[in-house]
């Protein structure tokens, strides 16, 4: 009796193998057939097989492999992703950086730099700490070595490829993606370190839409008062370091780490977010570096040194000056005698 069970089991595990050989076998005629008919059409066609191998259908492709999209021969959406990174993010992010430079030339040419209206005092007054201007200079140089890699990476074989030649492009092209993979998470420390630090300046304030409204005095040269930081400085903050860092960074590691089982298309998608992000990145990064070093003046100096004229603080962050005097019955950051004024007007010019 028993073995009349394991022998009707047996036959029914044959017979289940057997449909299952003669389905998998039926489905592959079928798609030779049509192969050999598109041959007949449209030869050099080969449309039938590889709509197999990506998964049209064929319920028995598998593989060893075990993970996240294993089974998954060819990803049709990889072409998709391909169009758009070296379509619309190249093309049109390219002459988006190309206009927003030109455009900043050509208002510096027409304008000028925003100067002092009045002299200056000679009486130094402490902008930036030691602290802040570190945090400040290493965040920046990060940015820069990122923006400069990630250029390359995504231009480089329009641009540097046909001048440097394919030994040098690569290796230089290698070097690139390599930097840019290791200083990628410094920066995402740097932007958490660099948001902490200044957010408490970087509050909206009512009074940072009469700034936005004449444009900081840009085009009519006007003073214009503001808090520590004026609306263009907090937007930079906000936007640009906060938002697109932020951005950027979830992206990078995303990309960065492939071994946390994401999909080829999570990091596809994010490839795009994260060329498109830093396009608007290195964009605004344009007018914030233009304000800080030649559209303002006095403005790099405050940030390299710490100290600047008395004059230049009133005139640019005048409501910071008088919160400041009206808090500590001096300057922000002054000495409270002539003598050690003096001092440091001596070691502002060093």
């Amino acid at each position: 009796m028993h073995n009349k069970r394991v022998m009707r089991g047996l036959m029914r595990l044959l017979v289940l193998l057997s449909a299952a050989a003669l389905t998998q076998f039926s489905f592959a005629a079928d798609t030779a057939r049509e192969q050999v008919e598109r041959q007949i059409t449209q030869p050099g066609n080969h449309a039938p097989v590889w709509r197999d191998v990506r998964g049209g259908g064929n319920p028995y492709q598998t593989t060893q492999v075990r993970g996240p999209e294993s089974s998954v021969l060819v990803q049709s959406a990889g072409e998709t992703w391909r169009q758009i990174r070296n379509g619309p993010i190249t093309v049109y992010g390219g002459w988006l950086l190309v206009v927003a430079f030109l455009a900043i030339a050509l208002f510096y040419f027409l304008k000028g730099a925003l100067k002092v209206h009045s002299k200056p005092t000679g009486r130094m007054v402490q902008r930036f700490s030691t602290w802040e201007r570190m945090v400040h200079w290493t965040t920046a140089i990060s940015f820069c070595i990122l923006a400069i890699t990630g250029l390359i990476t995504i231009f480089g074989r329009y641009v540097l490829l046909p001048a440097f030649g394919y030994t040098l492009f690569s290796w230089l092209a290698i070097f690139a993606k390599n930097l840019h993979n290791f200083v990628g998470p410094l920066f995402i420390v740097l932007t958490l370190v660099i948001f902490l630090t200044f957010i408490k300046d970087n509050m909206l304030r009512a009074y940072d839409w009469l700034w936005v409204r004449k444009a900081g005095g840009l085009i009519s040269g006007e003073h214009v008062p503001s808090g520590r930081f004026n609306a263009g400085e907090k937007a930079w903050f906000w936007l640009g370091v906060t938002l697109l860092g932020i951005t950027l960074g979830v992206t990078g590691l995303i990309m960065d780490f492939p071994n946390f089982q994401q999909t080829r298309g999570t990091m596809q998608l994010a490839n795009i977010i994260h060329g498109t992000g830093a396009m608007l990145f290195i964009v605004m990064a344009f007018g914030h570096i233009y304000l800080g070093t030649i559209g303002v003046e006095g403005a790099y100096q405050s940030m390299r040194n710490g100290f600047i004229d008395e004059t230049w603080v009133k005139e640019h962050h005048e409501y910071w000056y008088n919160e400041a005097v009206a808090n500590q019955g001096r300057a922000p950051g002054s000495a409270p005698s002539t003598s050690a004024a003096s001092s440091m007007k001596e070691g502002w010019r060093l």
